[in-house]
Formats: structure tokens, C-alpha cells, sequence
């Protein structure tokens, strides 16, 4: 196994897993969406606030992270949303050309900004250890730091994405035949 190949395997790991913190994230969002919903009707009838700004809070962050760190896994499985016009028509080599000009001009450049762009965004909230301005909220800076870790790994993603486009161009294999599991063509 050549060294791209261990390297494609490793991001796509990484992804997978970042896809089961989603999968689970989304779980725990919703039961504590739930609870925030029940502790409302509870609280009116009791006449005691069960719920908090904290709540409310790790239900918005948990969404976060089911958007960010779901987002290299959604590109691993090819499960992003593609304008599929005449895409799906074509042969699978025309169809790695476009994906790799797409991973190459739009994806990576792209994520390379964001990251650019959130990771001193994200320093000087955790830099200042910043807190939400709302009573009894949560700190800031993880839910940045998140921001930047997604755009990082969407870009490591990317290249993964873009290097197995090489390989399937280079080795002439239908990219249909190709899944992430299987890493890299041989």
C-alpha cells in the first residue's frame, strides 16, 4: 500500500468517526430538545424553571456539531449536494475530471479561507476563554474551536477526495467500482 493510499485511509477514518460523534450529537440534541420542551410545560405548571439558557445552549451547540463535524463525513460518502444535471450521464473518468477541478479550484480553496479565516476567530475567543453573554450560558470558545477543526478537516477531506481522482484518472479504474472503504485504487 503506497503512502497516498495510507494517507487517503487515515482522512477517510477521521472522517467516519467525526461522522459517529455527528450521529450521536444529533441523538443527544434531540433528547435534550425534548427535555427543554417538557421542563417549559413543567415549569409553567410546577411553577419551577427546570430548564436554563445552558439548555438551550448545548441544544444550539449540539446542532453545531452535528453540521460541522458531519460535514467531512457527508463529502466522504458522497452524500453532498451535487447539481446532478448532466454529471450522472457521464463516463466515470469525465466524471473525476470534473470532481478533481471541483476539489482543486472550489473545495479546497474554499476550506483553506474558512480555516484561514475561524482560526484567529477562534484563538481570541479561547484566548479570552470567552463565556456566553447570557445568564447561566456556556463557554464560547469550544464551539469556535469546532468552526476551525471543521473547516480543517473538510480540507483534509477535500484531499483525500482529490487525490483518490488522481489515482482513479492515473490507473484508468471506474470510480463506480471505487468506495472510500476500499481506500484508493491499487
Amino acid at each position: 500500500m503506497s503512502l497516498l493510499q495510507r494517507l487517503t485511509r487515515a482522512i477517510d477514518a477521521l472522517s467516519r468517526w467525526c461522522g459517529a460523534l455527528a450521529a450521536a450529537a444529533c441523538l443527544v440534541m434531540v433528547l435534550i430538545g425534548a427535555f427543554n420542551a417538557i421542563a417549559r410545560y413543567l415549569a409553567r405548571d410546577l411553577g419551577v424553571d427546570l430548564s436554563s439558557n445552558g439548555w438551550i445552549e448545548a441544544q444550539w451547540y449540539l446542532f453545531s456539531v452535528v453540521f460541522l463535524a458531519g460535514a467531512s463525513a457527508t463529502l466522504l460518502e458522497d452524500r453532498h449536494v451535487r447539481v446532478d444535471v448532466l454529471y450522472g450521464r457521464l463516463e466515470a473518468r469525465a466524471r473525476a475530471w470534473i470532481d478533481l477541478a471541483g476539489g482543486l479550484l472550489l473545495l479546497l480553496p474554499f476550506c483553506a479561507f474558512g480555516a484561514y479565516g475561524t482560526f484567529f476567530y477562534a484563538r481570541r475567543s479561547l484566548d479570552q476563554l470567552e463565556q456566553s453573554s447570557d445568564p447561566g450560558g456556556l463557554a464560547r470558545w469550544p464551539i469556535k474551536l469546532l468552526l476551525f477543526a471543521s473547516f480543517t478537516l473538510l480540507f483534509l477531506q477535500g484531499l483525500s477526495f482529490v487525490l483518490r481522482q488522481v489515482q482513479i484518472l492515473r490507473s484508468g479504474i471506474d470510480a463506480a467500482t471505487l468506495t472510500p472503504e476500499e481506500g484508493s485504487p491499487s
